[in-house]
């Protein structure tokens, strides 16, 4: 039997008053808990509403039916027709960033390597910027200096792409530049054996320096550290499975001066490029500038040393895959048929000392060789050779393998001197001329053991004639002319274009001077496009002669093919 006292019952009472408050505080606390939340996400979800972020990217597809042509050795591949594709797909919303990108290959076209084939997304990524921090996860293209120690990049045209997929971190504080990286990179539809990390960073004195914010004396310096980790799985060597690289570099300005200088050095990396060679590597860049109105001048030298350097050290593919580095040529980049596409310089890696200098100058109006409309005048002229060398019989020992001297050069690869003059004759009517001097080594540069040097003098006339405020009509005449390799050519071009929105044109390459009567072929490309904002569309059909494609020193092997093409390119 239980007993209920007076004072029990008291204490009951207000036991239970004082847990009813407590819950009903509790209750209330989690009652506003719950509406401040709501009101948050309400908040959030309209703030969304109002900016809900944006999405752009581009498209773009290559198609070609190939055709056999014999005349020119042109085979028609199994699948008989070529594609290229691919889409990219960006978000951004205040400091936040992702990307993808889908690529189809089915199969690649021409040129291409094989191992493009089938479908992807072999690009994805997402970046946030927080004052002057920014991350990335996932995919990434990234540049320290000029290049020359690291450098990734897409360039579908070519074929390239040596993204990196990892972790990058970037931080910025008045004029200190840091970035941080470490990730593998991007092989085709897999990925590099080999780990890359990286380190850099900048100092700009003008940003740095509240009294030199004002300054006409604009000076930064730089630094990089990039390292590449791979297994040793070598039955042969004994392979340093760590190999770091590292650089320094400045730019200096000064009212229309500028100078600037990098220097790289990379321990020992043995590798098939190389054969297994145990020799450091180093690579010098200088270059100065001066420009004022009407004209300017470079002057440029580099040298280099065994600058192989990919994140896979057993790949030696002639395509350019999985490159850590990039080394452009010292050369000019021309866009004329004939100096493009036949004999094109590309960088040796193994060793080159080059240099090049470029000058222009415009005659004002009203002058003497200035004329009505004034006149411009650019020479260009660059050379490229060896770095003297000396064999070592080192092979069971050091595996050196030669001894060098970075600044003598040994033998010549190449020597490219242009003139171009660019005259404006009348309002309906102007023009460039065009005179090139080149010698160029195939046997160095395209592999053919025992051929001869090539000597050629090429000749452009670029002509245009405006018709009226729409239609303009383009036309070039080449030739080039050496009694080497597959001796004369000559190259005509006719372009029409309809303001804003067509364009036509035809491409006559041919080899006429051809001492094998049969090989005097016409490589006719006829185009058709038609443009609209952001949408370019070109159907094509014709021949592509065999021979080397380069874009900046980078070069593959392009066959001979004929066919109808389709191009189709989309920004949004």
């Amino acid at each position: 039997m239980v007993r209920l006292y007076l004072t029990d019952s008291i204490h009951l009472e207000k036991n239970l008053k004082f847990k009813t408050l407590t819950h009903m505080r509790y209750l209330g606390v989690i009652t506003l808990l719950i509406i401040t939340t709501l009101n948050s996400q309400a908040q959030q979800l309209q703030d969304f509403l109002n900016d809900p972020g944006s999405i752009h990217g581009n498209f773009e597809m290559n198609t070609q039916y190939y055709q056999p042509d014999s005349s020119i050795s042109a085979q028609q591949p199994p699948e008989e027709l070529g594609f290229n594709g691919y889409l990219n797909l960006i978000y951004n919303r205040g400091n936040f960033e992702a990307g993808v990108r889908y690529e189809s290959y089915q199969n690649a076209l021409l040129g291409y390597s094989d191992q493009y084939e089938g479908n992807g997304i072999m690009y994805r990524y997402a970046k946030y910027k927080a004052d002057n921090l920014e991350f990335t996860v996932g995919n990434f293209y990234e540049q320290f200096g000029n290049g020359q120690i690291l450098r990734t990049y897409f360039d579908p045209g070519f074929g390239i792409d040596n993204s990196i997929d990892g972790v990058r971190v970037k931080y910025n504080l008045k004029g200190i530049y840091l970035k941080g990286l470490i990730g593998k990179q991007r092989n085709y539809f897999e990925y590099g054996d080999g780990i890359v990390r990286g380190l850099d960073g900048e100092v700009s004195f003008n940003e740095l320096i509240d009294q030199w914010s004002s300054s006409p004396l604009r000076f930064t310096v730089g630094g990089s550290l990039v390292s590449k980790f791979q297994d040793d799985n070598s039955t042969l060597y004994t392979i340093p499975e760590n190999v770091l690289a590292y650089s320094s570099r400045f730019n200096l300005n000064y009212k229309g001066f500028n100078l600037n200088g990098e220097y790289t050095y990379k321990y020992n990396d043995p590798s098939a490029d190389n054969h297994f060679s145990y020799r450091n590597g180093q690579a010098l860049l200088l270059s100065t500038s001066y420009s004022r109105k009407g004209f300017g001048i470079t002057l440029s030298a580099k040298t280099l040393d065994n600058m192989f350097f990919r994140s896979d050290r057993n790949n030696n593919s002639q395509f350019p895959e999985l490159y850590i580095n990039f080394l452009p040529t010292l050369t000019k980049q021309h866009t004329y048929n004939l100096m493009s596409t036949l004999y094109p310089y590309a960088i040796q890696y193994n060793g080159e000392i080059s240099y090049q200098a470029d000058v222009i100058y415009t005659f004002k109006k009203g002058t003497l060789l200035g004329g009505k409309y004034g006149t411009t005048i650019q020479f260009n002229a660059s050379y490229a050779a060896n770095i003297d060398t000396v064999s070592l019989n080192d092979e069971a020992t050091e595996r050196k393998l030669y001894e060098t001297n970075l600044f003598e050069s040994g033998d010549k690869f190449w020597h490219d001197i242009n003139v171009e003059i660019s005259k404006k004759f009348s309002k309906s009517f102007k023009a460039k001329f065009t005179y090139q001097n080149l010698f160029y080594n195939i046997d160095v540069i395209q592999g053919k053991p025992g051929e001869p040097n090539v000597l050629a003098n090429v000749v452009v006339a670029d002509l245009l004639f405006k018709l009226d405020k729409k239609n303009a009509i383009r036309t070039e005449l080449q030739g080039l002319f050496t009694e080497q390799d597959q001796k004369d050519w000559a190259t005509v071009v006719v372009e029409w274009t309809h303001s804003p929105n067509w364009f036509a044109s035809v491409i006559d390459q041919y080899n006429y001077g051809n001492e094998v009567v049969e090989d005097r072929q016409h490589y006719v490309t006829a185009n058709v496009g038609y443009i609209k904002g952001g949408t370019r569309v070109t159907l094509g059909y014709g021949r592509q002669r065999a021979g080397i494609f380069c874009v900046g020193g980078v070069c593959r092997v392009v066959p001979a093919s004929s066919g109808v093409s389709l191009s189709i390119t989309s920004t949004f």
